[in-house]
C-alpha cells in the first residue's frame, strides 16, 4: 500500500530541515534521504526562521508522528530563545512549569510532576542531580538543544516512559544539520535589587556552537560550549503554623522571614561526532558534561511568636508581640554538582529493508547540597530574663504578619552589640554529649547552662550520587504485507544506582557559656534590608567564617539526630525489557489508517540498603555501646523483584487531507520515588517545649499533634501504573496553523499511598513493643510560671513537663487507585488568514482541563485543574515581537524541608508573563551584520509571587522574585 502524501511542500522542507532525532534507527536516515530527493525533484525549499519557523517545524513533527505529541524546534543549534529548555517546555499544550528559586525548573505533563514523566536525551534515559528521578530541566541550557518532543501517548519502542508522558530532549546530529559557527552573549538584570550587600542583581551568559562536516560529508562534529552566571534575589515570608487563641484570633506559632540571594554558575560542554564510513554504517558518539553551582545566602529572622494585647477577629488583627527573642539566621548555601553522560549508537543497514541498531550509554551525577546555619541575637539562650527581650507592633491579615514598629531590638543593626550565639534553646539533639557542655555558670533562672543552650549553628548537607548504564539492541525491517509495513524487535537493559548521605554537625561558639559580638573580620560592608517585612536593617556577615576559622566546635549529628541516619540510603535497580512493535499502513473504507501495535515485557529487580535511626538510653542514635559505630541491628536491607506486561496501540485515521483522528490505548508505569523506596527510617522527637506540653491523650494528639513521629520507607514499592486512553482530532489548515482537541483518560491502577496510624511510643506494636521514652531527654523543666503548649496548660517554674505517649507512624504502601480525566484544546492561527493587513501576526493558544481523583482524596503532585497558555507574536522582515502568558491553577508539589528531607506543599495559582522583541539582520542588506540577531527578553513581568496556602486559607509561605530582563546578541559567522 502506497501511503498518501499529506505534507504541503513547505511543511515537507521544514520537517526535513529540522532533522529531529528519533529513537527509531531509520528516522534520521529517512529525513536525510527525503531531503536529497526533494532537491533532485526541484521542490521549492522554504526556509523560515524565528518564531514562525519554529512553530512550523514543531507542527510538522506533530503532524507526522504516529503518537500524540508536542514539539519545540529551533532552526539551528544555539537558536532556542530561552535561557533553559525548561522555559520552552513550559509553554507547550498540556505542560506546566514549576519555579524553584525563581527559575522554571520542574515540568508537569498532563498534571504529573517530572518524577512521573520519562525524560530522555536523544532517546536515552536521562538522570538529574536532584533527590529523585525527576530531571531539573533548568540544568540544560537552551544553547545546546535543537528541540524536544513530548510523547503524550507511547509506543513499544519508547524505552523511557512515564504515566504523564515522555520528554525527549534533542541535540544536533551534525550530518543532518547545516554547518554553522554561532556565538551568543547575554546580559541579565534582575528587576529587584539584592537585599544582601555581598550580592548584586546582574549576570551574564556566553555560548559558542559549531557544526562542521569532513571527508565528503561522511564525518561530522557538533560542539556547544555554554557558561552562565545568573543571579536571583528573593524575599521569603514563612510561617510554621497558625493557631487560634481562646478568643478565636488566628496567629502564627513561628515566623521565618528571609532575604535570599543566589547565583547560578553553570558550565556545559556538549560534543557529538557522527561518522558514515559507508552507506550501510552510521556511528554517533555523544558526550555531555555539566558543572553546576547554585550558591548564595539566606539571611533573616526565625523565631517563636508570642503576643498580648491583640485586637480583632479571626485572621484580621493587630497587636504587640511580647518577649520577642528572635534568631538572626545567616545561612550561606552552596549547591554544587556535575553530570556527565556518554553514549555510542551504531546503526548497520543490512540491506534496503533491514537494519540493526546498538546503543550503549553511561551517565553519572553527583551533588552536594550544603547549608551552614550561623545564629546571632541579643544574648545566648538562658542569659536574659524574658522581661529584657524586645517587643514589636504588628498587623495580621490573610497575607500574614507585617511589623509596624519595634523596641528593644536595636542590636540587630549594630555589629558591636549583636552577639554571635544561639538565642533559642535548640540544643536538645546534643543530649548524649551533655557532659561536654557541663558548667558552673548560671543562667538567668539560676540553673547552670547546659547542652540545650549550646547550639549556635548547624552545618547541614547531603551528598547525592547516581549512575545509570544502559544497553540496547534492536532489529528493524520493512515488511511486504498489505497491512503491516514494518517490524521492530529489541531488548534493553538498564542498571541504576542512587545514594544519599544525609550529614549534619552541631556548632557551638568558643565563647560558650558566654557570648561575644560578631568579629569585625566577618562583617560585610553594608546591612541586609528587611524593611519590606517591617523588620528594618540587620547585620550582614559571612556565615561560613566561624566554620572556616575554627570559631565553632562541631559535633557530628549523624549519631545524635535519628532522622539524619534514617535518611541515608542506597537504591539499586536492574531493569530488563523485551519489546516488539508492528507498524501498519492501509486504506480502510476509503480512509488512510496508519499506526502501530506493540508490547513490552519489563522485568525489575530492586533493592535498598539503609538504617533505622533510634535514640538509645545513652542518648546516642544506634550506638548503644558508645563506640561511635552504627549498631548492626539498625542496618536494613530489603528489596523485591517483579514484572510488567505493557501493551500499546496507536491509530491515526486521515479523515481528509490534513485532518486526522488519532486514538491510543496504552499501559504505562512510573517507578516509585527514590526517597519513598529507601530502606531507612527513624523515630523523631520534637524539642520545642510547647510541643512537649501536650495532654497525654489520643484525642489531644489528634487535635494538636505530638513531638513523637516515626517514619519508614518501603523498598518493596511497585511502580505507579496506569491504563491510558487518548483521542485527538487535529486539523492542519496552514503551514503554521492548526487546531486540535484531545481527550485523555488515565485509570490509575496503582499509586503510592501515604499510610498513617497513631501508635504508643512507649509500647510500639509495630516494633515488638519498643519503648522509646527516655527520662531527662524527652522531658523539660518549666523555666517560669505560665501556660505552655497549644492547650495552654498552666505550669509553675520548676515543674516537670512530660510529652504524650502517642504519636504518628508514617509509611508508604501500594494499592491506591484513582482516575484522571482531561481535555486539551490547542489553536495555532496565523492572522493573515483574516486579512493581508495582519500578515506576520499570529496566535498560539492552549487550554488544559484536568479532573483527577485519588481514592483517599489526596492530590496528584503537579496537577493543576486548569492550565492556559497564550503566545501572541509578530514577525516580518527580521523583526519579531512575542508576548507569552501561562496560567496554572493551584497545585500540590513537594520540596526540600527540614533536615534535608522531602515534604509536601501546596502552591497557589500562578500567572507568568514573558515578552521578547528581536531583530534578525539576515535580510538587512548589511553584509557584515547578516549573521546577527539582537533580542531583549523579560520574564515574570507581572512580578508573580509563589505562594503556599495552609488549610486555614492563610499564606504559610510566600516567595517574591521580581521580573528579570535579558539582552541577547546571537551572531552566526556562517
Amino acid at each position: 500500500m502506497t501511503r498518501k502524501t499529506f505534507f504541503k511542500p513547505a511543511l515537507l522542507s521544514l520537517a526535513v530541515g529540522s532533522a529531529m532525532y528519533s529513537t527509531s534507527s531509520f528516522s534520521q536516515e529517512a529525513n536525510t534521504e527525503t531531503s536529497n530527493d526533494a532537491e533532485a525533484q526541484g521542490i521549492e525549499v522554504i526556509a523560515v526562521s524565528g518564531i514562525r519557523g519554529s512553530l512550523m517545524r514543531s507542527q510538522a513533527v506533530k503532524m507526522d508522528n504516529s503518537s500524540i505529541v508536542e514539539a519545540i524546534s529551533a532552526e539551528d543549534i544555539g537558536k532556542l530563545p530561552d535561557s533553559s529548555i525548561a522555559e520552552s517546555l513550559a509553554r507547550l499544550p498540556g505542560l506546566a512549569g514549576e519555579r524553584v528559586g525563581g527559575r522554571t525548573s520542574g515540568i508537569s505533563v498532563r498534571g504529573f510532576k517530572e518524577d512521573f514523566i520519562g525524560t530522555s536525551l536523544n532517546g536515552r534515559e536521562l538522570i538529574g542531580i536532584g533527590d529523585n528521578r525527576g530531571v531539573e530541566f533548568d540544568l540544560y541550557p537552551a544553547e545546546i538543544m535543537t528541540g524536544a518532543t513530548i510523547y503524550k501517548s507511547t509506543d513499544a519502542t519508547l524505552m523511557v516512559q512515564g504515566i504523564g508522558g515522555t520528554v525527549d530532549l534533542q541535540t544536533v546530529r551534525p550530518l543532518a544539520a547545516q554547518e554553522t559557527l554561532t556565538l551568543t552573549g547575554t546580559y541579565e538584570v534582575g528587576g529587584n535589587d539584592s537585599d544582601n550587600p555581598e550580592y548584586d542583581n546582574k549576570g551574564k551568559r556566553f555560548a559558542l556552537s559549531f557544526v562542521e562536516k569532513f571527508a565528503d560529508d561522511t564525518m561530522g562534529v557538533a560542539v556547544s560550549l555554554a557558561t552562565t552566571e545568573s543571579p536571583r534575589n528573593e524575599r521569603k515570608y514563612g510561617v510554621g503554623a497558625y493557631n487560634a487563641n481562646e478568643d478565636g484570633i488566628i496567629l502564627p506559632t513561628e515566623l521565618d522571614t528571609q532575604a535570599i540571594s543566589r547565583e547560578l554558575d553553570r558550565d556545559t560542554i556538549s560534543a557529538i561526532f557522527q561518522w558514515r564510513p559507508t552507506d550501510n554504517w552510521d556511528i554517533v558518539l555523544d558526550a555531555l558534561s555539566i558543572d553546576y553551582s547554585d550558591s548564595g545566602v539566606i539571611r533573616g529572622f526565625i523565631e517563636p511568636f508570642s503576643s498580648a494585647n491583640v485586637t480583632g477577629s479571626g485572621v484580621n488583627s493587630t497587636g504587640t508581640q511580647i518577649e520577642s527573642n528572635p534568631v538572626l539566621r545567616t545561612d550561606p548555601a552552596r549547591k554544587e554538582g556535575e553530570l556527565k553522560t556518554f553514549g555510542l549508537n551504531l546503526t548497520y543497514h543490512v540491506n534496503d529493508s533491514w537494519s540493526v541498531n546498538v546503543d550503549v550509554a553511561n551517565s553519572q551525577s553527583e551533588k552536594r547540597d550544603l547549608r551552614a546555619e550561623s545564629y546571632s541575637g541579643l544574648a545566648r539562650s538562658g542569659a536574659l530574663p524574658p522581661e529584657q527581650f524586645g517587643s514589636r507592633e504588628f498587623t495580621m491579615g490573610a497575607d500574614g504578619i507585617f511589623f509596624n514598629d519595634q523596641s528593644g531590638l536595636d542590636a540587630f543593626s549594630d555589629p558591636a552589640a549583636l552577639q554571635l550565639t544561639g538565642p533559642q534553646s535548640w540544643g536538645g539533639g546534643m543530649a548524649s554529649i551533655a557532659d561536654q557542655f557541663a558548667t558552673d555558670v548560671l543562667s538567668a533562672n539560676g540553673e547552670p547552662f547546659n547542652y540545650l543552650n549550646a547550639q549556635d549553628g548547624f552545618l547541614n548537607y547531603a551528598d547525592f550520587e547516581e549512575e545509570l548504564t544502559t544497553a540496547r539492541f534492536e532489529v528493524a525491517g520493512l515488511l511486504d504485507g498489505d497491512f503491516f509495513t514494518e517490524v521492530t524487535v529489541g531488548v534493553n537493559y538498564s542498571d541504576r544506582y542512587k545514594a544519599k548521605d544525609n550529614k549534619g554537625f552541631f556548632a557551638t561558639a568558643s565563647s560558650y557559656p558566654y557570648s561575644e559580638a560578631i568579629p569585625e573580620a566577618y562583617l560585610y560592608n553594608g546591612l541586609t534590608d528587611l524593611t519590606w517585612a517591617g523588620l528594618g536593617y540587620v547585620v550582614a556577615y559571612d556565615g561560613f567564617a566561624p566554620y572556616n576559622d575554627g570559631e565553632y566546635t562541631l559535633n557530628d549529628a549523624g549519631l545524635l539526630e535519628p532522622d539524619r541516619l534514617g535518611d541515608t540510603y542506597t537504591v539499586d535497580e536492574e531493569v530488563f525489557t523485551l519489546y516488539a512493535k508492528l507498524d501498519f499502513d492501509s486504506e480502510i473504507a476509503g480512509f488512510l489508517v496508519t499506526g502501530n501495535l506493540g508490547a513490552q515485557y519489563v522485568k525489575t529487580d530492586q533493592s535498598s540498603a539503609g538504617y533505622i535511626g533510634v535514640v538509645g538510653q545513652n542518648f546516642a542514635v544506634c550506638d548503644d555501646d558508645s563506640n561511635g559505630a552504627i549498631d548492626t541491628d539498625c542496618i536494613v536491607n530489603e528489596g523485591a523483584d517483579y514484572s510488567h506486561f505493557l501493551p500499546s496501540l496507536n491509530i491515526s485515521v486521515e479523515l481528509e487531507e490534513n485532518r486526522f483522528l488519532r486514538f491510543a490505548a496504552t499501559k504505562t508505569i512510573s517507578r516509585a520515588r527514590i526517597d519513598q523506596m529507601k530502606a531507612s527510617g527513624f523515630v523523631k522527637f520534637g524539642q520545642n517545649i510547647d510541643t512537649i506540653a501536650i495532654p497525654n491523650t489520643e484525642a489531644a494528639v489528634e487535635e494538636y499533634g505530638s513531638p513523637w513521629s516515626k517514619f519508614a520507607g518501603n523498598p518493596q514499592l511497585r511502580p505507579l501504573e496506569a491504563n491510558n486512553f487518548d483521542l485527538s482530532f487535529e486539523n492542519y489548515f496552514e503551514d503554521e496553523g492548526y487546531v486540535s482537541v484531545a481527550l485523555f483518560y488515565k485509570d490509575l491502577v496503582n499509586w503510592t499511598r501515604d499510610g498513617n496510624e497513631l501508635i504508643d511510643f512507649t509500647n510500639d506494636v509495630t516494633n515488638d513493643g519498643a519503648n522509646y521514652f527516655i527520662p531527662g531527654f524527652h522531658t523539660r523543666i518549666a523555666p517560669r510560671d505560665g501556660t505552655y503548649g497549644p492547650a495552654d496548660i498552666q505550669y509553675a517554674e520548676g515543674d516537670l513537663i512530660s510529652p504524650p505517649d502517642y504519636g504518628t507512624f508514617s509509611y508508604f504502601e501500594d494499592g491506591l487507585e484513582g482516575k484522571v480525566k482531561g481535555a486539551e484544546v490547542t489553536a495555532q492561527v496565523p492572522l493573515n488568514m483574516l486579512t493581508d493587513i495582519l500578515d506576520g501576526f499570529g496566535i498560539a493558544a492552549s487550554a488544559t482541563f484536568i479532573d483527577a481523583e485519588l481514592q483517599d482524596g489526596t492530590p496528584i503532585q503537579g496537577q493543576s485543574d486548569e492550565v492556559y497558555s497564550l503566545t501572541a507574536y509578530y514577525e516580518m522582515n527580521g523583526f519579531e515581537i512575542r508576548v507569552a502568558a501561562t496560567d496554572r491553577s493551584e497545585f500540590s508539589t513537594y520540596q526540600r524541608g527540614g533536615s534535608n528531607k522531602i515534604e509536601t506543599a501546596t502552591r497557589s495559582p500562578v500567572t507568568q508573563v514573558d515578552a521578547q522583541i528581536s531583530y534578525d539582520f539576515a535580510d538587512s542588506g548589511i553584509r557584515h551584520l547578516e549573521g546577527l540577531r539582537v533580542s531583549l527578553q523579560g520574564t515574570n513581568l507581572t512580578d508573580e509571587k509563589e505562594e503556599t496556602v495552609g488549610e486555614s486559607g492563610i499564606v504559610t509561605l510566600r516567595r517574591e522574585f521580581g521580573p528579570y530582563y535579558m539582552l541577547n546578541l546571537n551572531y552566526s559567522f556562517y
